[in-house]
């Protein structure tokens, strides 16, 4: 009943929009043609944002990243926002906002317009700041739309040359001779940088003081300047340093040796069942239209999967990762419940 109800409400609404829409003429058509006037007129907002869908897009884009330039993030943010911008024929604008632990920029996403000119670089540092900021106005997994996969990124443990260490069980003894006293650096606190190191912490059995900074590039700064000892860093930022010599490699934290490094052994190694790695996606505010979506995720994963495009993401050492937009809403799912253990175990809090 309570259906019909609505339903003879909406009808009459149709009905008179229709009649105002025709002018008083309008209750004089018959009545089989009326009622086709009426569907049409019902069709009228589902067209309107069709066709709205279709045109999109039709000004510039930004895509919101809350790292500062020269990291991973800027980097791989970069390489696929030119690759949109010729995609869709609007320039697609890099926009840095580092700060609070990526929160600045999720929520700057969060309070735009749902229409698909407002793009949040999601990556696992975002979500972990759904377990370890129980108090945000805001919360990624409801009110950011996944969207499309971008890349996974490898994760290596760094060290100043000065440090007297130069593979991972030097590092350990060196740690457990002078505990609290080896400095290690992160992309943030609550990053996927940050939770990597606590966990090496945790499986070694080690103290290691923890440093913070707003995003790989300035921790790798200082990691080169000697201001910090140790880190773990995506190979995007410090791949060219340790090839230079400027930094020390003293092992790789994914399963496998990674190809560009062959001879560096993984931290497992030492450490058996040690991993850690991050990744990167892209999601819009919800409620963004479900065809603008559909767009987006369309012409990233045809970047991805773009010889040129995966030649130079694999250059700096990362891999693509190619969803749909539900499979990743999906991982996305999987992941919050694993970091949200680590932050747990770790008893991590925001500093």
């Amino acid at each position: 009943m309570v259906a019909d109800h609505q339903g003879g409400e909406h009808q009459g609404g149709i009905s008179r929009f229709v009649a105002d829409m025709l002018g008083r003429d309008a209750v004089k058509l018959p009545r089989r043609q009326f009622l086709h006037l009426a569907a049409n007129a019902a069709a009228l907002p589902f067209l309107s944002s069709l066709a709205g869908a279709q045109s999109y897009p039709t000004r510039p884009l930004r895509l919101i990243v809350g790292f500062p330039p020269g990291g991973g993030a800027d980097t791989v943010s970069r390489i696929v926002g030119q690759w949109l911008s010729e995609r869709l024929g609007q320039q697609v604008i890099i926009e840095n906002r580092p700060g609070a632990s990526t929160n600045i920029a999720a929520q700057a996403v969060i309070n735009s317009p749902p229409d698909g000119y407002t793009l949040l670089y999601y990556g696992a540092s975002t979500l972990i700041n759904t377990s370890m900021f129980p108090n945000l106005p805001f919360d990624v997994r409801r009110d950011i739309a996944p969207v499309s996969g971008l890349a996974a990124f490898p994760m290596m443990l760094v060290a100043n040359p000065s440090v007297p260490a130069k593979t991972v069980a030097e590092l350990i003894a060196h740690a457990k001779a002078n505990p609290g006293k080896v400095t290690m650096a992160s992309f943030g606190t609550g990053s996927a940088s940050h939770l990597a190191g606590e966990l090496f912490k945790m499986m070694a059995g080690i103290n290691m003081v923890h440093v913070p900074y707003r995003g790989g590039a300035p921790m790798v700064t200082d990691l080169i300047a000697g201001q910090v000892q140790v880190g773990f860093d995506v190979m995007v930022t410090s791949l060219p340093h340790v090839r230079t010599g400027a930094l020390r490699v003293l092992g790789v934290a994914g399963n496998n040796r990674f190809d560009m490094l062959p001879d560096v052994p993984t931290v497992a190694e030492t450490v058996p069942g040690y991993e850690a790695r991050t990744w990167a996606g892209v999601g819009v505010p919800k409620g963004t239209p479900t065809e603008i979506i559909a767009r987006l995720n369309h012409e990233i994963n045809a970047g991805l999967a773009n010889p040129t495009i995966k030649s130079r993401l694999a250059e700096i050492g990362t891999i693509p990762i190619i969803f749909t937009a539900t499979e990743f809403g999906t991982y996305i799912a999987t992941e919050s419940e694993k970091w949200a253990k680590v932050v747990k175990f770790a008893g991590v809090k925001p500093e």
